[in-house]
This record gives C-alpha cells, sequence and structure tokens, in this order.
C-alpha cells in the first residue's frame, strides 16, 4: 500500500467531509448544542473546578504520554477520581453515613514492556480518608490526590507496582464540551451532563515501575496530558450499554474529542464532540459536532484473555475536522475494577492518524459496556 494512501479502505458508511476542517481554514461555525433537561449555565471557575454533591455522578479524569531520556522509555497514565452520591442516606444524621462515595483509578502503560499497571481505591467521602472540595480542583483518596495550585495541577497516585508524581502545566484556556460546557449524551435531553477539558497541559515528573522498563528506579518524565471533569445525574439512556470515547492532544495544538454511545446490537446511539485549533483563537468556542457527524468504525480487535471482551484496538472514526484512524499503543490496556466502580473497561495509550495516514496526535482511547452493560 502506498504510504500516503489512507490506512484502510473506505467504509460506505464514512465518505470524507466536503473539506476538513484544516483544510477549509477552520472556518466551519460553531454548532451550539439541543438544548437538554439540565438547565444551561454558565460556568464559574473556579468553583466550578470542584465538586457538586448534589448531582449523582462525578469524574475528575486525567491521561497522558509520557517519555523519559531514551526513545525506549515510553508511557501513557491514567489517575481518575469518581465521586458518587449516596441517594438513601442523605437524610441519615450520623457522621457514618455513607453520603458521598469516593472511587479513584490508576494506570501506567510501559510501552516497551507492553504491560499495564493499574490499582484502585475505593473509601467514604470523610474522616481524612477521602475528599472532595467544593471549592477548586482539590481530591484526595488516602495517598492518591489530585490537586490545582494556581495554572498546575498536581497529581500523584502509589499503586501496585507503580507510583507517579507529576505536575501538569496549562498552556491553553478550558474547553468547554457542547453547548457552553452543557453536553448531550444521548437522544433525550435529560442524558447530559456539565463537561469541560483542559487538553494541551504540559506534563512532567517522575514515574517508577517494578519491571524491567526502569529497573524500579524513580525516572525523570515529561510530555502532555488532558483533564476533564465531568458532572451528571444520567448518563446513559436505557438502551445503551456503553461508549467509545477518545480526547487526542494533536502536535500542532489542536485538540480532539469524539464520542459513541453504543446499544446492545453495537449501533450508536448517539454521538458527539468537538475540535479546537489555535488558529480559530483559543479563547472562542471550539467547533462541536453535532449528532451524526461523528461516526465509529471499528477496523481490527483484541480479545482479552482475562474476560473474553473483544474490543476494537483500532478505529476510523470520521468527524467534520478529518477521517482519523485511532490505534492503540499497547493491545493490552483493560482495566478490571470490579473491586471498585465495579466496571471492566479498555483505556489506555492510542496514537492518531489522519486521512493521510500521517501520525498526528496521541491520547486515549476509552471503551465501555463490552463485559455487559455498564452501571453508573
Amino acid at each position: 500500500m502506498h504510504r500516503h494512501a489512507p490506512p484502510h479502505p473506505p467504509d460506505p458508511r464514512i465518505t470524507l467531509p466536503r473539506r476538513s476542517l484544516l483544510a477549509a481554514g477552520l472556518t466551519l461555525p460553531w454548532w451550539p448544542g439541543t438544548t437538554a433537561a439540565l438547565a444551561p449555565q454558565r460556568l464559574q471557575f473556579p468553583r466550578d473546578l470542584g465538586s457538586h454533591p448534589d448531582f449523582r455522578t462525578e469524574w475528575w479524569y486525567i491521561t497522558g504520554s509520557l517519555s523519559g531520556e531514551t526513545p525506549a522509555q515510553s508511557f501513557g497514565f491514567q489517575l481518575t477520581f469518581f465521586r458518587s452520591r449516596v441517594a438513601a442516606t442523605q437524610g441519615m444524621r450520623s457522621a457514618f453515613a455513607a453520603k458521598q462515595l469516593l472511587f479513584a483509578h490508576a494506570a501506567v502503560t510501559d510501552v516497551a514492556g507492553k504491560k499495564l499497571w493499574h490499582d484502585q481505591r475505593l473509601a467514604r467521602a470523610g474522616f481524612g480518608v477521602a475528599q472532595a472540595s467544593e471549592t477548586d480542583t482539590d481530591v484526595r483518596l488516602r495517598d492518591w490526590s489530585l490537586r490545582r495550585d494556581g495554572n498546575t495541577y498536581l497529581a500523584q497516585a502509589a499503586g501496585a507496582g507503580f507510583d507517579f508524581t507529576l505536575t501538569l502545566t496549562e498552556t491553553q484556556p478550558l474547553l468547554l464540551q457542547g453547548d457552553r460546557g452543557l453536553s448531550r449524551k444521548g437522544p433525550e435531553p435529560k442524558q447530559a451532563s456539565y463537561y469541560y477539558s483542559l487538553p494541551q497541559l504540559r506534563a512532567s515528573g517522575t514515574l517508577r515501575l517494578g519491571g524491567k522498563a526502569v529497573s524500579g528506579k524513580a525516572l525523570a518524565v515529561q510530555g502532555q496530558a488532558w483533564l476533564d471533569h465531568e458532572w451528571s445525574d444520567e448518563l446513559l439512556h436505557p438502551q445503551a450499554v456503553g461508549w467509545d470515547w477518545i480526547g487526542m492532544n494533536l502536535a500542532d495544538g489542536s485538540a480532539l474529542t469524539a464520542f459513541q454511545l453504543r446499544n446492545k446490537a453495537g449501533a450508536a446511539l448517539w454521538d458527539g464532540g468537538s475540535f479546537r485549533h489555535p488558529a480559530m483563537g483559543l479563547d472562542q468556542p471550539p467547533h462541536v459536532f453535532s449528532p451524526g457527524e461523528v461516526i465509529f468504525r471499528p477496523v481490527r480487535y483484541w480479545v482479552s484473555p482475562l474476560t473474553g471482551a473483544r474490543y476494537p484496538v483500532e478505529w476510523l472514526v470520521r468527524t467534520p475536522a478529518d477521517i482519523y484512524t485511532v490505534r492503540a499503543i499497547v493491545d493490552n490496556q483493560e482495566l478490571d475494577s470490579r473491586a471498585s466502580t465495579g466496571a471492566v473497561y479498555w483505556e489506555g495509550l492510542s496514537e492518531l492518524l489522519d486521512s493521510h495516514g500521517k501520525t498526528v496526535g496521541r491520547g486515549y482511547l476509552e471503551m465501555t459496556g463490552y463485559t455487559g452493560r455498564l452501571q453508573l
């Protein structure tokens, strides 16, 4: 195959947009989202960087690509804090009532070793064990934490066989997803969330693994990261079993988000995402994709030896920005979190190729609902 040809045969359902945003000079208009059951409101910062305990579900999700001193030292990392409001205990007076639960997942992908290291935490909020500030990003669960300090975030986790301490510095403004931060997640208006991203974070710090890659010694690392913060009362349509999502930092400074919600048959119930390029003006709204503009087509699968789940680890993803190939850098990046949130999902470091087959970025691919319907 010619190296500049599209990497896969065209899918009859996937046609190149009339012109990509890149080729068209980034002039396509911003598409405002459909009004959802959650009230549209102007998000207030730094208040909305903090937790929202009146909402059922919330998470702070940070992922990134790291490198050490040599090309062989290449890693991905993930640290996610979940907050869940327990409706049945809200009227209890006891300080021991589990009114808010905090969960945390952390993982490191060792690219050279083709190995995923991961761990998880769970605790009720309070008693100095777990907390999520309502005034700013400051989330902690035992010895794991994510905290904002000015224009930087400090992330720390120490799990089974790994630990990392990272400083994540903003290089771009907040990106409000959906309609100015109100993001539809399904065919019914009530399936929506408040959602913003911080792409193109500059990452630096130390990473230690117990494997051969770094011989158990602390390694200085640097790279790029992506932070998502989302809160909602209802995300999944009754027919939805899970989703496929990408958050990609492009080498030219662009940020790409794309997702689909799937039903049991694998068909898309809803899709969306956004694209922001520096030439658009980083203080301007991104181009938000309208329903039907994003199509995920699986290209290659990997079967988990642990769960038997069959995950598409390579996708062709059509967006108004371009038709991209999303390719897992390591196939086995399945996380078993049945000891905390109860879910098994695939989440891992992946590369992004444009329609000419050129690698244009890296980020994370997340796939849920492949071992059964995801329960939030």
